[in-house]
């Protein structure tokens, strides 16, 4: 079932105590202003989909316990959540996803298992761990619930700022432009933005259903290697951008050293596609999410120019 506006509404309400409103800054040399989701609690967004979707377990669900999956941003958020909730978790990553971001799940206190070797290996990984063990899932991005609670980010946007006429948001499954769009349809101008080298809903549409794809991007945040079944029905239809992997790290740099904002490379994605000039709008957003990088990432794509 499609999630509403009413359902985010709801998703507000319910953790709303427990995520920040992250601030929309104006920048006048990107000429359009920021949506601060780095600055969110754990780092990203996905604390608002993980959060909600952790309130409507059952006591029995919560004795089990939840599993995830994500390269690192979800995982996090999860781990988070659980630990607020007392809930043990279960994170799946795999082989690769980054040093930073797995220590980070740990800390946060949720058990991570490395056994996968890639992010398609990793979801056949999920089921069977979510088959032995009763967990209850907590989707990334395929959960109606989950997407409400990433919805909330639109309603900050609309009550912020009234006026703007673009809201560019970055894909990786989807989650995040699915809620964004449930919450501003028929509203504001939605428009997604994925890695040339992880196109995983440029591949839905085109295939008129969710398809895997090998994602490769430096933007490790949105390497899922599908896109979700309910961010295609509810995203396939908006305005679709390809970003190149130069671009990135070209607007990683502005973002950092214009904006004074740590973003992994996955945040900088959305303001690659305004600064390369494939959006056209007077008042743009520009999602910012997250701000999971490690060092000696950030310093090779700040040392080059």
């Amino acid at each position: 079932m499609l999630p509403t506006r009413d359902d985010v509404e709801r998703a507000r309400v319910t953790i709303g105590p427990r995520v920040t409103r992250t601030p929309l800054l104006e920048n006048r040399t990107l000429r359009a202003r920021l949506k601060c989701e780095l600055l969110q609690r754990t780092g990203s967004f996905k604390v608002r989909g993980a959060l909600n979707k952790i309130s409507t377990l059952t006591e029995e669900q919560k004795r089990r316990g939840v599993i995830a999956i994500s390269a690192g941003n979800h995982a996090q958020a999860v781990a988070y959540a659980a630990a607020l909730e007392g809930i043990d978790a279960l994170v799946v990553m795999w082989q690769g996803a980054s040093p930073q971001k797995i220590e980070a799940t740990r800390g946060y206190g949720a058990t991570v298992d490395l056994q996968a070797t890639d992010p398609s290996d990793a979801f056949d990984r999920l089921h069977q761990l979510q088959v032995d063990t009763g967990r209850t899932l907590v989707h990334p991005f395929d959960d109606p619930i989950v997407i409400a609670g990433q919805g909330t980010v639109g309603l900050e946007i609309e009550e912020e700022a009234p006026d703007v006429d673009a809201v560019i948001v970055p894909v990786g499954g989807g989650g995040l432009i699915a809620g964004i769009q449930t919450a501003l349809e028929g509203r504001m101008r939605v428009i997604a933005v994925e890695p040339e080298l992880s196109p995983a809903l440029h591949a839905a549409v085109a295939n008129g259903a969710p398809a895997s794809v090998t994602p490769t991007s430096i933007a490790d945040g949105l390497n899922a290697p599908f896109v979700g079944a309910l961010p295609l029905r509810i995203a396939g239809n908006l305005e679709r951008v390809l970003v190149d992997e130069e671009e990135i790290k070209s607007a990683f740099r502005f973002v950092y050293e214009r904006a004074k904002l740590a973003c992994e490379p996955a945040g900088a994605v959305a303001a690659a596609a305004w600064l390369s000039g494939k959006i056209q709008a007077e008042n743009a957003v520009v999602i910012a999410s997250g701000g999971n990088v490690a060092a000696e990432t950030a310093a090779a794509i700040l040392a080059r120019r």
